[in-house]
């Protein structure tokens, strides 16, 4: 029997508080972790760095206005080496990893965590988180990036909005490991911003902005993991207990699907670059073969497709 997607997840609620005066997202993730993570064999903590960031990632693609492709890229010196996640316009996602697993087995053995959950930066090390929006051709290729500094993912990316955006900001996420009989991964995230002073439909003075302000983040902490992961409980459900007091206006829900965007064609056209000299070197057996990173679908060629192009 087919499982029955649950419509509370997958999704990203928009929402707006205090007469506009601040906007925020809410999402939450479930079946699209499970397709991402059921296409590799990660370990549990890397699963884990995987599905945190992908909620991550949706969640600041959705405060943008673009037509293309957000990619969130994590690059680090430590177990967990390279973490990449894209987002489309339309919403579909694909995240992948790079790591050291017997490096990432002793780090775990030292601290005494053995394929337990542990706080993405212990996993990362030092290195760099990255945002960045291609819109394609003829258009200029935006790119943020901070240091990786914080206890936490959610530190490392308010760092980012601290440094480089400037804008009040406060971020909360969840993440659910799969127990008991359960297989199946979730992740959530909220996000608070002030608007500026011109922002708001009913601009108030500072100290009211403030005080409002300060209500919102507190409020906004309270939430909970029962909470959001209660299945029964939509978005509108969750925001309502959170903001009914603050004028809340929940504008828009989008919904995110899994989509990997390699092809046979894609593939054979970068390898068709390579030298005669490379190509000869990756021929087993008269032919060669390619895994896609973020969907491990194979790919066969045969020696002579390649020099033919």
């Amino acid at each position: 029997m087919p499982i029955k997607k649950n419509t509370n997840f997958d999704s990203c609620a928009s929402f707006f508080i205090d007469n506009g005066a601040c906007q925020g997202r809410f999402i939450r993730l479930s079946g699209v972790l499970d397709t991402i993570l059921g296409k590799h064999n990660y370990p549990l903590p890397v699963s884990a760095v995987i599905a945190e960031s992908t909620v991550l990632a949706a969640m600041l693609a959705s405060m943008l206005k673009y037509k293309g492709l957000f990619t969130l890229q994590i690059q680090s010196n430590g177990a967990v080496s390279l973490t990449v996640v894209d987002v489309t316009s339309e919403g579909k996602i694909r995240a992948c990893a790079r790591f050291d697993k017997k490096r990432l087995e002793q780090n775990q053995t030292l601290r005494k965590t053995s394929g337990e959950i542990e706080p993405a930066p212990h996993l990362l090390g030092k290195g760099h988180l990255a945002f960045t929006v291609d819109q394609g051709k003829d258009t200029q290729l935006y790119q943020g990036i901070v240091d990786l500094q914080g206890k936490t993912l959610t530190e490392c990316a308010l760092r980012y909005f601290k440094q480089s955006e400037q804008i009040d900001t406060d971020l909360k996420l969840f993440l659910k490991a799969p127990a008991g009989d359960s297989r199946s991964w979730a992740a959530a995230g909220i996000m608070l911003q002030k608007m500026p002073a011109n922002g708001g439909q009913n601009i108030q003075d500072d100290e009211t902005l403030s005080e409002n302000w300060n209500q919102a983040k507190i409020f906004m902490e309270s939430l909970t993991d029962d909470e959001v992961f209660n299945a029964e409980l939509s978005a509108q459900d969750i925001l309502h207990r959170l903001f009914h007091a603050n004028n809340l206006n929940v504008s828009d829900n989008r919904e995110y699907t899994f989509g990997c965007r390699c092809s046979r064609d894609k593939l054979l056209n970068t390898l068709s670059t390579f030298s005669e000299d490379d190509i000869n070197a990756m021929v087993k057996n008269g032919k060669i073969t390619a895994t896609c990173n973020f969907c491990s679908e194979k790919y066969v060629f045969e020696r002579g497709e390649l020099l033919k192009q």
